[in-house]
């Protein structure tokens, strides 16, 4: 990489000193460090801490299609608009480019410094190939001959054959390649095979190899005859942008799928390469790529650690963390124990506040749905289904509904981001049975996490509905932190019914009594919440945990209520572009971020609280991010039964207590771990508290899905 910085730039993750606020770009890296920070962890088991340099990979990964391909279009097209923190986007690329450089090199030293010998150590090896023994190269080579040669096509480079496509992520080897009959040479591409395992397992133990490794060795058996040169292990990223223009709207289905096939060839916008690899076959593939120095990245372990997942799969008990069981909520014990239970009759009596993954997903969410498509008492179902998994039982359910005649409308997010191709086909199979199907709204993204259950009971219908702030995916319902409330309302559910109307209908934006959604509404309701607080003055208070802030409205009604003497309380998990502590303008802010097993991905605002003056909460899909509140369909809900805002409250607490997985955020945009001095850990205390609620500490739980 180039270390010649454009003029003006700035360094490292500091705003410029008249900048109130953080770049968005670089707040986003700053939690890859994070991650980082738990790998170098030696508190933690060993393949959990493997499983966050996956994640810190793969999140590099987006990182690349999205942000930096979105700043060098901007540079490319001359544009000088200026970030938050007052940089150009020329300035922005540039330092965030400096962040990634420092943080691949940290990632590289953790992974071949750290934790492989401690694997080693554990009896789990990485092999090199140059390390190997005679038997086990022989092994690997009938493997080669056997599983990956009739796999494997080699392209060459010549005038009749240009160079090729080379596909977004794909790991690829390039080589030169010399006739021994005749003075020519050409540049060869051979593709690793994606359907074949990328570690391949030894005999006799946990030792893999590289699967590129063992290619490599063998390339000679792709050109027999040939000189084969020197060659190099090499993987590109590539501008993952959908760009939907407004003519799309008469098919946006099409018009997606249209665009899914142009992103295929969409510029690259990084090229990885094995550390080993000499200068000659690096110019090449830079100018073949259009790319310059700037974006090639060098690594010296595997290049993509997805192949990691293999280890982190290892059945190795003593090197992950304490399985955690997810519990049947205590409302719903009876529907499971009583034969004549349901889920219609204990919301008809309460409304029932969940928790994943503490809380069952399958015996809250996944039972209502279940329940719905068998009742013959259930008229109509509708959903909006942003991501869901490739087993779901919420889909399955659904169709079951349709197949049996009710009617089942779902609002399905064809254009949630790499996920677009998946939620096409989950469309097309619920059209088949005869669902309802609405392809996104134009120019919006919906992420609202919203269900509405329709029941005839004797004369009367009603409503029972769901509002969250996670997906309907049970695999990510074990991994992800999230709230919903289940409920039948009337209030609630006349205002969901309403906002299904909308999102599925050609309407204006109806008045609702409880929800609360964006664009538009959301920002107006939280800001207004925050001025309230700021009239009071110190006895105001605030607490918001969202995964992201960087809505500069929102940001700055924090600043005139920190002005006015309120404590503001922000658990913050990503992105954040507001500044705390700073003097005269937000010294009463404190922001942390906390980062454990499970993702922290539920959003909770409250407002009040102290000297006698009641707590308002709220729960929702937003998070307090300009593109949620202007460019998504978001729903927001307030929680007034006593029992859910005590669960609220209990949340808040343990996450304010946290010494053990909380980072805190300085006034010059550095994040530093909280020393643990209590030893509070949110995400143990909150399974405690489950397992009290459920009486179950002495007991054995029965295993739920």
């Amino acid at each position: 990489m180039s270390n010649d910085p454009p003029t003006g730039a700035t360094a490292g993750t500091e705003a410029g000193p008249e900048s109130q606020y953080f770049a968005r770009q670089l707040s986003d890296l700053d939690f890859n460090d994070r991650l980082l920070d738990l790998v170098a962890e030696e508190g933690l088991p060993l393949l959990e801490r493997v499983k966050f340099l996956i994640l810190f990979s793969e999140r590099i990964d987006e990182f690349f299609q999205v942000q930096v391909a979105g700043l060098r279009r901007q540079v490319v097209a001359g544009i000088t608009s200026r970030a938050l923190n007052g940089s150009t986007p020329e300035q922005l690329l540039y330092d965030v480019r400096a962040s990634l450089e420092r943080m691949v090199r940290r990632q590289e030293s953790l992974l071949l410094e750290t934790l492989t010998p401690a694997l080693t150590r554990e009896g789990i090896e990485l092999c090199q190939w140059e390390e190997l023994g005679a038997s086990d190269r022989n092994y690997l080579h009938d493997l080669f001959d056997r599983l990956i040669l009739p796999v494997v096509t080699p392209l060459t480079v010549d005038p009749s054959h240009p160079f090729p496509y080379i596909s977004n992520l794909s790991l690829n080897i390039g080589v030169e390649v010399r006739s021994r009959t005749e003075d020519t040479s050409r540049f060869a591409r051979v593709k690793i095979p994606p359907n074949v395992d990328r570690l391949l397992p030894l005999p006799g133990g946990e030792r893999f190899v590289p699967l590129e490794q063992v290619m490599t060795a063998f390339l000679d058996e792709l050109f027999p005859g040939m000189e084969v040169g020197e060659a190099c292990v090499f993987r590109v990223t590539r501008d993952a942008d959908l760009a939907l223009d407004d003519d799309a709207a008469d098919d946006l289905l099409l018009a997606l799928q249209e665009e899914l096939r142009r992103r295929r060839f969409l510029p690259v916008v990084r090229l990885e390469i094995d550390s080993r690899t000499s200068e000659s076959p690096v110019e090449r593939l830079t100018e073949e790529l259009g790319l310059g120095p700037d974006d090639v990245y060098r690594f010296a372990g595997p290049l993509g650690l997805g192949c990691l997942w293999a280890i982190y799969g290892l059945d190795r008990p003593d090197l992950h963390d304490r399985p955690w069981t997810p519990l049947v909520p205590p409302a719903f014990t009876s529907v499971e124990r009583d034969e004549g239970a349901s889920i219609f009759t204990v919301l008809d009596r309460q409304d029932v506040l969940v928790h994943h993954p503490y809380d069952s997903f399958s015996a809250s969410v996944e039972e209502m749905l279940n329940e719905a498509a068998e009742d013959p008492h259930v008229l109509a179902i509708k959903q909006c289904l942003y991501r869901t998994s490739g087993d779901s039982a919420i889909v399955a359910a659904l169709i079951r509904a349709a197949e049996r005649g009710k009617q089942v409308a779902v609002l399905v997010e064809v254009t949630a981001r790499f996920d677009e191709e998946a939620n096409i086909g989950w469309a097309r199979a619920l059209e088949e049975a005869g669902a309802h199907v609405i392809y996104g709204l134009m120019g919006l993204k919906t992420h609202a996490k919203t269900t509405l259950v329709v029941r005839q009971e004797g004369d009367a219908v009603r409503l029972y509905c769901h509002v969250g702030t996670g997906n309907y995916n049970p695999k990510t319902a074990r991994m992800y932190e999230d709230l919903g409330v289940l409920s039948s309302r009337p209030e609630l559910g006349a205002d969901v019914t309403r906002f299904f109307n909308y999102i599925t209908g050609f309407s204006q934006p109806p008045h609702y009594r409880e929800l609360v959604t964006s664009p538009g509404g959301i920002r107006d309701r939280v800001v207004e919440l925050i001025d309230e607080e700021a009239k009071a003055g110190p006895d105001g208070r605030i607490a918001i945990k969202v995964n992201g802030l960087d809505d500069v409205a929102v940001i700055d009604a924090l600043y005139r209520a920190s002005q006015a003497g309120v404590p503001i309380e922000l658990i913050i998990r990503g992105i954040c572009c507001l500044r705390p502590g700073v003097p005269g303008l937000s010294e009463t802010v404190h922001v942390r971020s906390i980062v454990g097993r499970f993702l922290e991905h539920s959003r909770i605002l409250r407002f009040g609280g102290a000297a006698g003056r009641p707590a308002v909460y709220y729960i929702g899909s937003a998070d307090l991010r300009r593109r949620n509140l202007d460019r998504r369909v978001e729903a927001m809900i307030p929680v007034a039964d006593p029992e859910a805002v005590g669960r609220l409250e209990e949340i808040l607490a343990f996450n304010l207590a946290d010494d053990v997985q909380s980072w805190s955020l300085a006034s010059d945009g550095s994040w530093h771990r909280i020393p643990t001095v209590l030893g509070n850990a949110t995400q143990a205390s909150l399974e405690e508290a489950a397992l009290k609620r459920g009486d179950l500490l002495d007991r054995p739980r029965t295993p739920r899905s």
